[in-house]
């Protein structure tokens, strides 16, 4: 079911004795209306409900806040995460807009959309992006994506937590594939897309920075 790799990743990490742990994740399951501009799509109904199981399976004992990328389906799938978690007896604190979770490197939407049909889909359209084929008016190098996503992660690393901590970022597919391309070796050719509420963890062991997917784990230098 969507979000079970999600909450067993989490567990995995808690049991290494990790006491911080941050997730980058994709939204719930979402609206594909047609005349819609895209951003405005919401949650559908099972969406909605999945994001709210999501909270009530997490490991008890966390506190548990949440950063999401402005676009509406972002924010209630990190606000139904909350829900789900305080509804049984889970400790949470906000959630919060973070510009640097939404699709800032995109530098032309139109174009994105035009070039990514005649790429074919999602898929053709980033690999013709991560290979340096895409236009540099539509978006922004790969790696420089990928890196400032990181950056906006490993910030909220910086402060020692009182008990355990976990941080859910809530955004994109395309955030996803483009950290998991670019960081962790782990492409789309060979893994495919990432589906609703999958999830990548930021921690630390020690003083390394790891980034952890359900296809495996890899350390960060810096």
């Amino acid at each position: 079911m969507y979000g079970d790799s999600g909450i067993a990743l989490v567990q995995g990490v808690l049991e290494k004795g990790v006491k911080h742990v941050v997730l980058l994740m994709r939204h719930s399951a979402r609206e594909y209306a047609d005349g819609v501009h895209d951003a405005k799509n919401p949650l559908t109904d099972e969406g909605r409900a999945l994001s709210l199981r999501f909270g009530e399976k997490l490991p008890q004992n966390l506190s548990v806040r949440a950063y999401h990328s402005p676009v509406g389906r972002c924010r209630e799938t990190a606000e139904r995460i909350l829900s789900g978690y305080a509804s049984r007896g889970g400790q949470t604190t906000r959630y919060r807009p973070v510009e640097g979770l939404g699709v800032f490197y995109v530098l032309d939407q139109m174009k994105m959309y035009r070039a990514m049909q005649a790429d074919g889909g999602l898929l053709p359209f980033t690999q013709k992006w991560y290979a340096g084929g895409q236009a540099a008016d539509i978006l922004m190098p790969a790696q420089t994506a990928a890196l400032a996503l990181l950056d906006v992660l490993r910030e909220k690393l910086e402060k020692a937590p009182v008990g355990l901590r976990l941080d859910v970022c809530v955004s994109h597919d395309l955030s996803l594939l483009t950290v998991l391309d670019q960081l962790l070796d782990q492409p789309s050719k060979k893994f495919g897309n990432v589906e609703y509420l999958e999830a990548i963890a930021v921690y630390y062991l020690g003083d390394q920075l790891v980034l952890h997917s359900r296809h495996g784990e890899v350390f960060v230098d810096g």
